[in-house]
C-alpha cells in the first residue's frame, strides 16, 4: 500500500520500491527457501485467497496459465496520487468490510486473519482464539523463515499486493468507500511477508518492483493479475509487459 499504518497492536501495513532490495537477514529469520514450504499454494488454486502462502510456479503448463491470466488484464497510464489517503480504503484491519469477502466478519481483524492463514506453529494471546502472539513464517519475498513476535510486530507486515495507492491512481479514487473497504481487507490481496522489504515496496508496481526471491516472481504477477481481474483495476503498460516476462519458460 501506498503509505505505512501503525495500528494499536503496534503491527504496519505499508506496500511495496523501486528496487527488489537483497533478502534482509538478521536475527529473527534464517535463509530457509520459502518454495519448500509445504503449506503454500500455487495462486493459480488459491483463486479467493484464502489458503496459506504463496507457493512458486515451476511446470511449464502452469507457466502457460499464468500468462493466460495474466493477459486478460486491461492496461492504461496511471493517474495523479491527488486525494489519496489510507483511510480513504477504511481503517486498518476491518473486520467489516461490505463486499462479502473471504474472512469478514467473523469476530477477528483482517490482519490477525492473514497471520493465521500464513503462519505455522501459532500461538494465540490467552483467552483469544483471535490474537496471535508468536508464529513461524515462511516469507515468499525473501525466501526465509521468520519466527516473529508480536513483541517484535513490524519484522512482519501485511503486503497489499495491489498497493492502495496504486489502486487508487488506476480507478479506485471514483469507487465507493465500500469497494475500496473490501480490496483493502481482501485476502486475495493480502500476503505477511519480511517488513523491511514489504516496506521498500511502497507503492510500486511489478515494472519497478519485483520479490527479491525470484522464485517467487510468476507468483506474484500471477496474484497481482487475479486482483486486478476480480476488482476490474487495470496496470499500466510496463506493468503488464513485466508480468508477463516473469512468467516465460
Amino acid at each position: 500500500m501506498a503509505s505505512a499504518v501503525v495500528v494499536a497492536a503496534g503491527f504496519v501495513a505499508t506496500g511495496c520500491k523501486d528496487i527488489a532490495p537483497p533478502a534482509h537477514s538478521g536475527p529473527s529469520g534464517s535463509a530457509a527457501s520459502a518454495v519448500g514450504n509445504g503449506r503454500a499454494v500455487n495462486p493459480l488454486d488459491n483463486p479467493d485467497g484464502t489458503k496459506p502462502g504463496l507457493a512458486a510456479i515451476t511446470s511449464t503448463a502452469d507457466e502457460a496459465k499464468a500468462r493466460s491470466l495474466i493477459e486478460k488484464v486491461a492496461t492504461k497510464g496511471r493517474g495523479p496520487k491527488t486525494g489519496y489517503e489510507r483511510d480513504k480504503f477504511g481503517y486498518a484491519w476491518m473486520d467489516s468490510a461490505p463486499g462479502g469477502i473471504p474472512f469478514a466478519r467473523n469476530g477477528c481483524d483482517s490482519r490477525n486473519d492473514l497471520l493465521k492463514r500464513d503462519g505455522e506453529s501459532v500461538r494465540f494471546r490467552a483467552g483469544s482464539d483471535c490474537i496471535v502472539t508468536t508464529m513461524t513464517l515462511h516469507d515468499p519475498y525473501t525466501g526465509k523463515t521468520i519466527e516473529w513476535a508480536k513483541s517484535r510486530a513490524t519484522t512482519v507486515q501485511i503486503d497489499h499486493v495491489m498497493p492502495l495507492s496504486y489502486d487508487w491512481q488506476m480507478g479506485a479514487s471514483r469507487w465507493t468507500k465500500g469497494k475500496r473497504e473490501d480490496i483493502a481487507n481482501d485476502p486475495l490481496n493480502l500476503i505477511p511477508v519480511d517488513g523491511p522489504t514489504n516496506g521498500a515496496k511502497s507503492d510500486s508496481g511489478p515494472a519497478t518492483w519485483l520479490p527479491p526471491n525470484k522464485q517467487i516472481r510468476c507468483s506474484y504477477v500471477v496474484r497481482f493479475a487475479q486482483v486486478s481481474l476480480k476488482y476490474d483495476l487495470p496496470v499500466t503498460t510496463a506493468d503488464k509487459a513485466m508480468m508477463l516476462k516473469q512468467c516465460e519458460d
